[in-house]
């Protein structure tokens, strides 16, 4: 592995303008690991992703490496169409190396003109990880793939095997790598081992300083368990079944600072089914309801906080009203969610993540309450939308499922999200 790159190849790359990706204590670290598995926790914002494709890049464009494949994996496509592909691409455009003609959009496969590839694909099957071998292999977020799956792809990769996660609770790289083997680099990277991040980034890490239980994972990258995690034990499918009726939208406003999220809700076979239909900034009420007015039809239920933006919303013809409000509302809003079996789209991607971290408020003595952290606002937008839709629909919940998800077949098999 005479060939692999070093920190001080990312020094010879001539700099003609500013790059945005910048190389950072976190580019250099990762740049420093030696053995084969290097393994990268870490909280958030600490350049995990953007430093591993910074080394993928860096191998793929030696022409001493020529013919080699290396592969990043993650739970799903959409989540590698929105994470590292797009990390890739923008890292690339960057850096101005970027070539359409060499980027294969259906194979997902970039060609380095050094004559090595670059591919990404899911694994989201025992049986898709019994491919081609590989020189390098990235797993994204690698915590939520089952093991067998990414102990096969080890087994089938030559070289080096990169993975990172956020260390929100101990699964298979603790119990079944860590300790026991020893060909294994981990380090822990945090927020303050990325110089790129701006001020006001830096300052909203840490202004949750006191909820002790994501600070813990997010912000020092340790080790944790989300205490106080809302909602639990959602399937992952992968698409809407046909039979699948649409009830509900659910809508949370946003425009500069935080994205108007948009929700559909199904009912199947006495489940609910989610599926995330817009998570973005800067959209105008007549773009929203050009979005709803382009979709299947069901009554919008949105934030009651902005009647104004309602009441516009309707004028184009849109069927929206207000969600509940007063005292309480919230919580039993959420308790609703909580008693459902729910399924969500693996297409979802924000919205799965924010899910999986949206937690209740810790008092100054570290106890939970019954409200939800809503300073957290990358996790709360989702789930706020997805209470304002299904608490208008306590009077007409379907009865009760008699198949876990409604017989839908979870994206990971034997798996909870």
């Amino acid at each position: 592995m005479e060939n692999l790159p070093t920190a001080q190849t990312l020094q010879l790359i001539p700099q003609q303008r500013p790059f945005s990706f910048v190389d950072t204590t976190a580019t250099q670290k990762i740049f420093s690991l030696t053995k084969r598995i290097r393994a990268v926790s870490g909280g958030t914002g600490a350049s995990k992703t953007i430093s591993i494709l910074i080394w993928l890049i860096d191998y793929c464009q030696s022409s001493k490496n020529r013919g080699k494949l290396a592969t990043v994996v993650s739970e799903s496509y959409p989540h590698l169409e929105k994470g590292a592909i797009l990390d890739f691409k923008n890292i690339m455009k960057d850096r101005e190396y970027w070539n359409d003609n060499l980027w294969n959009e259906t194979k997902h496969i970039y060609h380095f003109e050094a004559g090595n590839d670059l591919e990404f694909f899911s694994p989201d099957t025992y049986g898709k990880a019994h491919g081609p071998r590989r020189d390098i292999l990235f797993g994204n977020e690698i915590n939520n793939l089952p093991y067998n799956i990414v102990d096969q792809l080890m087994v089938r990769t030559r070289e080096v095997v990169w993975l990172d996660w956020n260390p929100v609770a101990e699964f298979w790289f603790y119990t079944e790598m860590l300790g026991k083997r020893d060909d294994i680099d981990h380090i822990t990277l945090t927020y303050k081992d990325n110089e790129a991040l701006d001020n006001q980034t830096v300052a909203e890490i840490e202004s949750h300083r006191n909820n002790l239980s994501w600070w813990q994972v997010y912000g020092l990258g340790q080790l944790g368990e989300l205490e106080g995690r809302i909602y639990r034990n959602w399937g992952i499918i992968d698409e809407i079944p046909k039979e699948a009726r649409l009830v509900r939208y659910g809508v949370d406003f946003g425009y500069s600072i935080d994205p108007t999220v948009i929700i559909a809700i199904y009912v199947y076979n006495g489940t609910f089914i989610i599926d995330e239909v817009t998570y973005q900034k800067g959209l105008s009420n007549r773009t929203i309801a050009d979005i709803l007015l382009n979709k299947d039809r069901a009554l919008v239920v949105a934030d009651h906080s902005e009647p104004k933006s309602i009441d516009e919303i309707s004028e184009y013809g849109v069927n929206i009203i207000g969600s509940q409000g007063g005292a309480g509302s919230v919580y039993q809003g959420i308790q609703y969610v909580q008693s459902q079996k729910i399924s969500i789209t693996n297409r979802s991607v924000r919205t799965l993540k924010a899910y999986r971290n949206y937690l209740f408020e810790m008092d100054k003595n570290g106890k939970i309450t019954n409200d939800p952290d809503d300073t957290i606002h990358e996790w709360s937008n989702s789930m706020d939308a997805l209470r304002y839709g299904m608490e208008s629909l306590k009077a007409t919940a379907p009865k009760p499922a008699q198949t876990d998800f409604g017989g839908v077949k979870p994206y990971i098999p034997g798996t909870l999200a």
